[in-house]
């Protein structure tokens, strides 16, 4: 046999043949650019961060921090002078007012790396989660762009509602945090129902189920129906099945849980049961306009179909179907707060629609869903694009995108001159829910209290101070009864003699001190 050796010039060719550069594949295309693009939304959601806009709940939880911070062990209510539980008061928080105590940092510096650390939580939550159901390198990135943006053509501003516009706004809310707390707990039992797991694992599952309760009820009832649909999918060959082994010590978490919740020493958490009728009028706008606010998840709900037809226990499937039941009962009996588990429905279809690009079979048939999928992405980014606006200068936005921006409160800040912390301040509207951030309490609180008792009567009182036609000895009268030694008027135009203007706002608001 003839051995033939290659010339020096064929050995070339085959070393630049060697060194060439083979092109690039579309898959890794694509996951390179899903990754860029994540990284970019995630970098916008910390800057907004550092600027921390003001809008909707910020002010209750500030004032939260700020009653844990003074008095932990027996804060009292964080809007009004009153001695009376709160849900408001969770681990979470318990754990902010801690370090704004031990550090003396002030509370919205506290808020800053809360928001990072709920976003940070979040965004790993998300990660492992979907490492649980695809093995894909693609997969965790575009899970978490949909879970961003496939929402509707109109921003959807809610706590624990992870949009992009509403993270943008709600980052440093404990929603944020719970719902990324939700995400790793999903993970921890998927692996406790894969893997056999002693009793010290499952009991550790039933105090962070509780945990979550308490840190933010909604969002709480969000990670309770995905923990449902996570148990109900185990089955042999694919995770320990839920028999001798599983089901006492699941029973033993569940009861472990509910006796924490029943320990939490700052509110009754199981009172909240009867609290629902204080909400259900604000809760109603969230079953309007269904398919502009959710419409492009409904690219999700058409892949969980053929996920359904592959395996009628896929755990996204049953969560998405159970929070599809918990709404629609809310619609039905007319308890609209229920619409607060919308995620458990938009979660599990946001996710199948990132992973049915990935594993939807065919080639062509994935790039189907990779066309689909961009095209509603793109949409739901335009429709929440008015979140630059908390990183740009609003000015500097083009007028489309402006239009979509919606400017952040002002702060209340400036009074602190004045007011110290403790002081009872006479506010109404929006004020109300802004001052007792820094430390004042106001007659009325600016948000439903259903632990107040007397809610109603300082409501009341609030709208008779601020009323032309009352008369100054029921002002003073008012006043006397709730300790009040400041008037906020937002209208600057409240003429009386026995109150003395200290201070104007930058929006035309008087401070006044009471005589």
């Amino acid at each position: 046999m003839t051995v033939r050796f290659p010339s020096s010039g064929e050995a070339g060719k085959a070393g630049e043949a060697g060194t060439r550069r083979s092109p690039l594949r579309p898959a890794a295309v694509g996951r390179a650019l899903a990754t860029g693009v994540t990284g970019l939304v995630l970098l916008l959601l910390i800057l907004v961060v550092v600027r921390l806009p003001w809008m909707g709940d910020l002010g209750i939880h500030a004032a939260t921090v700020q009653r844990l911070r003074h008095s932990p062990l027996a804060p009292g209510n964080p809007l009004v002078d009153a001695n009376t539980p709160s849900p408001y008061y969770s681990p979470w928080t318990l754990v902010l007012g801690g370090v704004a105590r031990v550090t003396g940092f002030d509370v919205f510096v506290v808020l800053r790396p809360a928001a990072v650390a709920g976003l940070a939580l979040l965004v790993t939550g998300v990660w492992r989660y979907v490492r649980t159901l695809s093995v894909h390198p693609a997969a965790p990135a575009l899970a978490l762009l949909s879970l961003l943006l496939l929402w509707g053509t109109e921003p959807v501003l809610w706590s624990g509602f992870p949009g992009l516009h509403s993270l943008a706004l709600t980052a440093a809310y404990p929603s944020t945090f719970t719902l990324g707390l939700a995400f790793h707990f999903w993970v921890w039992l998927t692996g406790a129902l894969r893997r056999p797991a002693g009793w010290g694992v499952w009991l550790g599952l039933g105090v962070l189920w509780a945990v979550i309760l308490l840190c933010h009820q909604f969002s709480g009832v969000v990670a309770t129906a995905g923990a449902a649909a996570t148990a109900v999918a185990a089955r042999p060959g694919r995770a320990v099945w839920p028999g001798r082994a599983v089901w006492p010590r699941l029973g033993a978490a569940l009861l472990l849980g509910v006796a924490v919740l029943g320990a939490w020493p700052y509110y009754d958490f199981f009172a909240l049961a009867d609290a629902g009728g204080r909400l259900e009028a604000v809760h109603r706008v969230l079953y309007d306009h269904p398919v502009a606010r959710y419409g492009l998840a409904l690219l999700g709900v058409a892949a969980l179909v053929p996920r359904w037809r592959r395996d009628h226990r896929d755990p996204l499937v049953l969560f998405c179907a159970l929070g599809v039941l918990i709404v629609a009962a809310g619609r039905l009996t007319g308890h609209h707060s229920w619409a607060r588990a919308l995620p458990a429905a938009l979660i599990p279809a946001q996710l199948a629609a990132a992973l049915a690009v990935v594993e939807a079979g065919a080639r062509r048939v994935r790039a189907v869903w990779a066309a689909l999928l961009a095209g509603a992405l793109l949409a739901g980014a335009w429709a929440q694009a008015g979140a630059l606006g908390y990183v740009v200068p609003a000015d500097a936005l083009p007028g489309p995108v402006a239009d979509k921006y919606r400017r952040p409160w002002p702060g209340y800040g400036w009074i602190t001159r004045w007011v110290r912390y403790g002081d009872v301040v006479m506010a109404e509207g929006r004020i109300a829910r802004q001052v007792p951030a820094y430390g004042p309490y106001t007659v009325a609180p600016g948000y439903p209290d259903f632990f107040l008792p007397d809610e109603r009567r300082r409501t009341a009182a609030t709208e008779a101070y601020f009323a032309e036609d009352t008369s100054a000895a029921e002002r003073r009268r008012i006043e006397r009864e709730y300790e009040v030694r400041w008037v906020l008027d937002r209208r600057g135009a409240l003429a009386d003699p026995a109150l003395r203007e200290v201070a104007r706002g930058p929006r035309g608001e008087v401070l006044y001190a009471v005589r």
